[in-house]
């Protein structure tokens, strides 16, 4: 298959590789289960390697169906020739195919088109001729005719010309090579909008703006994207003329008495024709540009927060800050059942903040809150206050922490929150789930729509459905690695299994209901619309921690549990020691060579050593290993600040031109890319991720504007 070896070539991977990862996806294998479960087939392709082959896939067989398209389009008119033919099935991008059909294309009433109607196109193909002895007045007296509206020879030969032109902006080749010198050497030109010129935005850097196409990295093309759209900003692109002149010159204008009509017709069809197109054509390719990477930002953001360690086997007292409407607050096991809620208005008047601190203390003591999650919305920072004040007066060892709460509000007005908190306002839920997002952010998290996670760049500027399908793989990746506990997650989390749709998730969660716990994988199978290619799917991503079969409890696919019997074996085990006895399983299973059992079992090694993996670690979570989140006790304010300070901070959200990091003032500070690290990076990601807890030195401080500027360089 000719595709397979183009991915191959742009991947820098094989082809026997391309074609058994192509055969697998299209057998209704999931990439989760692919990347895990089929290395032996793809030769341990990544999930990221699999995720770029669907896409390079799916852009590929939406070329070649336009393809054919166009093929048929252009033969019923009866004008497909084989050298056009040709240049289509070659092509290997669809601006390429369009630019091929575009002389081909429909058009609204133009006009040429009012030209040819006249009969003026024989005249304008002479014209394109050029003959060395012409004389174009004459030529186009032929064609002054009342009955076809051409009433002299200017008329005649301004019709030709549009011809001309129209012809000249249908050349692909021309437009091909117009479209590559404009993101050569075009400018991205904004100026601000007169109207709106003295109000004060985000967009007061761009109002007298220019900078080369080629060079202009995406989130500024995102930013002009939204000043434009909030008339903030005029934005254009500017190229030059005479370059663009030359070039559809050299293809065109010959030695004649014709040049002249030509030289018009060309300056016409650039300026009237092919600009305008070509500007919103590399318009829509900056922004497809931008829209890239920021979705590119915002997935690896996403991943970041999504796998945040949980904070397991405490007591959490959610607050979801408020000013006018007050602070939520919520106290939930270690288990995350909610044991009680309320509301409090520390904000309002001093009686007020001090009988807030009363319904804190007591909900502290009550229930022997180990840590207080603040959200970090509106009010957080004055709530923090609150909160600290009561450790220090009463001397508790009660730490918090501030949680992202973007999306609690569309978690708390949707249909899963109200089948799980009926009775409750909708302001309330939030708090709980504040609670749970620090219990265990993944199992929180998943129950909001990626989107509305918010942890990236102009992520509102991006097509809808581009950003879901990535963020959507995103979440998918992220449960997968860590498995799911079967007896305790929900329809949500449940959902992203590989393999597992809602209404399926629905199902098992239905059936565990009416009939308990499950005790082994294998039940899965009684479950509705759940069959036999699903099992395979989502079997080995599940968890049973109390399973019949102790291997339950590890990643080990059902299909290997008999391989996995075996490697046990040699050392005289059984899957049940994993439970009881496994310093000894580990000690002796760290002896054995992979490439010797897979050659006794007839076994692949990627298997044998995934399998080495999951039994020397039953029931491990991936994020565990991960750096624990930053706990206070106290709050710093930006009077305590002062440059050259060093404090250490949380990384929260990551952009292209830096990282926001919370330091415990009520800004996060800017750690700019080029302060990021001793040593040169691209990208900020390089450096830190969302979640790093990361030693900051102050080296700004605006107070004015809220805003604090950090390094992390010679730290």
């Amino acid at each position: 298959m000719e595709f397979t070896k183009i991915i191959a070539q742009e991947l820098g991977i094989k082809m026997t590789q391309v074609k058994e990862a192509v055969n697998l996806l299209d057998g209704g294998n999931t990439i989760p289960f692919i990347a895990r479960y089929r290395k032996e087939a793809t030769q341990e392709l990544d999930e990221n390697v699999l995720r770029a082959i669907v896409e390079r896939l799916d852009y590929l067989r939406r070329l070649e169906q336009r393809k054919t398209e166009v093929v048929r389009l252009i033969d019923e008119q009866g004008k497909l020739t084989e050298e056009l033919s040709n240049q289509i099935t070659a092509a290997t991008v669809l601006q390429d195919i369009e630019d091929l059909y575009r002389p081909y294309k429909q058009k609204r009433r133009t006009r040429a088109t009012i030209a040819k109607e006249k009969g003026l196109e024989p005249l304008a193909t002479w014209l394109l001729i050029q003959y060395t002895r012409a004389d174009p007045h004459a030529e186009a007296e032929k064609y002054v005719k009342a009955a076809l509206e051409v009433n002299s020879t200017e008329e005649a030969l301004a019709g030709a010309m549009d011809i001309i032109a129209e012809t000249i902006a249908d050349d692909a080749a021309l437009r091909k090579r117009i479209r590559e010198e404009t993101l050569r050497t075009a400018d991205v030109v904004a100026v601000a909008v007169a109207k709106k010129a003295k109000e004060r935005s985000s967009f007061e850097m761009y109002s007298d703006y220019r900078e080369p196409v080629r060079k202009i990295p995406p989130h500024r093309i995102l930013a002009l994207n939204r000043g434009e759209k909030e008339e903030f900003l005029s934005v254009k692109i500017e190229a030059p003329l005479e370059i663009f002149q030359r070039i559809i010159e050299l293809r065109y204008v010959k030695a004649s008495p014709c040049a002249s009509w030509v030289q018009k017709a060309a300056l016409d069809a650039y300026k009237r024709l092919i600009q305008p197109s070509i500007e919103r054509e590399v318009r829509a390719e900056l922004s497809d540009r931008g829209e890239e990477q920021a979705i590119k930002v915002f997935a690896a953001n996403l991943r970041q927060l999504l796998l945040q360690p949980p904070v397991r086997g405490k007591m959490v007292l959610g607050l979801d800050p408020g000013f006018r409407t007050g602070c939520k607050w919520a106290v939930v096991d270690e288990t995350g059942k909610l044991l009680k809620v309320g509301v409090i208005y520390p904000h309002s008047g001093k009686s007020k903040r001090e009988e807030s601190k009363v319904i804190l203390r007591r909900a502290i003591a009550e229930f022997e809150a180990n840590i207080i999650a603040i959200g970090n919305g509106t009010a957080s920072r004055e709530t923090e206050e609150v909160v600290a004040e009561i450790i220090r007066e009463d001397r508790l060892s009660t730490e918090f922490i501030l949680v992202s709460e973007a999306g609690a509000s569309v978690y708390s007005a949707s249909k899963l929150a109200g089948e799980e908190f009926p009775d409750f306002d909708l302001s309330l839920r939030s708090a709980v789930s504040i609670a749970r997002r620090l219990q265990d952010p993944l199992a929180e998290l998943v129950k909001i729509e990626p989107k509305a996670v918010g942890v990236g760049q102009y992520q509102h500027d991006v097509q809808p459905k581009r950003l879901e399908e990535s963020l959507q793989g995103v979440v998918e990746s992220c449960v997968n690695a860590v498995g799911v506990d079967l007896n305790t997650a929900s329809a949500s989390l449940l959902q992203y299994v590989a393999g597992l749709k809602p209404a399926v998730a629905k199902n098992i969660v239905a059936w565990r209901d009416e009939h308990g716990k499950f005790g082994s994988r294998a039940q899965l199978k009684k479950i509705p619309r759940l069959g036999a290619q699903t099992y395979i799917q989502c079997a080995g991503f599940i968890r049973l921690p109390d399973g019949v079969n102790a291997l339950e409890n590890t990643p080990v696919h059902p299909e290997s549990y008999k391989l996995a019997e075996e490697i046990l074996s040699k050392n005289g085990h059984i899957p049940e020691d994993l439970r009881g006895h496994l310093a000894d399983v580990c000690k002796k299973l760290a002896l054995l060579d992979p490439i010797a059992l897979s050659e006794e079992f007839s076994a692949g090694v990627p298997t044998v050593r995934d399998i080495l993996d999951a039994l020397q670690r039953p029931g491990r979570d991936l994020r565990e290993e991960l750096p624990r989140p930053l706990l206070r006790q106290d709050v710093t304010h930006m009077e305590d600040l002062s440059e050259g300070m060093i404090l250490e901070g949380t990384v929260r959200n990551v952009v292209d031109f830096g990282a926001f990091v919370d330091i415990g003032v009520k800004h996060d500070g800017l750690v700019h890319i080029s302060l990021l690290s001793d040593k040169f990076i691209k990208h900020p990601m390089e450096a830190v991720a969302v979640g790093d807890i990361v030693k900051v030195r102050v080296i700004g401080i605006d107070k004015g504007r809220d805003r604090v500027s950090l390094s992390m360089r010679d730290i």
